[in-house]
């Protein structure tokens, strides 16, 4: 993965994400807002998916512990979306376990559950 290529799509995602989060506002469960994005990606040709499973490799075994990522966006980029009070280091952690877990090595965490949504972005890379 070309690090430069995905700052440039974690722009544009940002950019998709400001224009759902203005035009809902803050206070909506995080499906509401993913659906959304998802409407916006469409819109947008930009390539992605939804609820990624994210099996475990331990010890030479390969386990399926039901860790999904929110979404994935163009194999490059993972999505953990969050509509809560505010971002806790837990859900950083989150963000960067999913990141060594996929092949991906940037990730965004957008938490839509605040008056500006440049307040809840967090992007993370490996």
């Amino acid at each position: 993965m070309n690090i430069p290529n995905s700052a440039g799509l974690t722009q544009q995602i940002i950019g998709l994400a400001m224009r759902v989060h203005t035009h809902l506002g803050p206070g909506l469960l995080e499906n509401a807002y993913e659906r959304c994005l998802c409407h916006e990606f469409d819109r947008n040709a930009l390539a992605y998916r939804r609820q990624v499973d994210l099996p475990l490799d331990y010890d030479g075994v390969h386990l399926d512990c039901g860790y999904r990522a929110d979404m994935i966006v163009d194999d490059e980029v993972i999505l953990e979306l969050k509509s809560v009070e505010r971002i806790l280091p837990l859900h950083e952690a989150q963000l960067l376990t999913y990141l060594r877990l996929s092949r991906c090595r940037v990730g965004l965490l957008l938490n839509f559950n605040t008056l500006s949504l440049k307040d809840g972005i967090r992007r993370r890379i490996l």
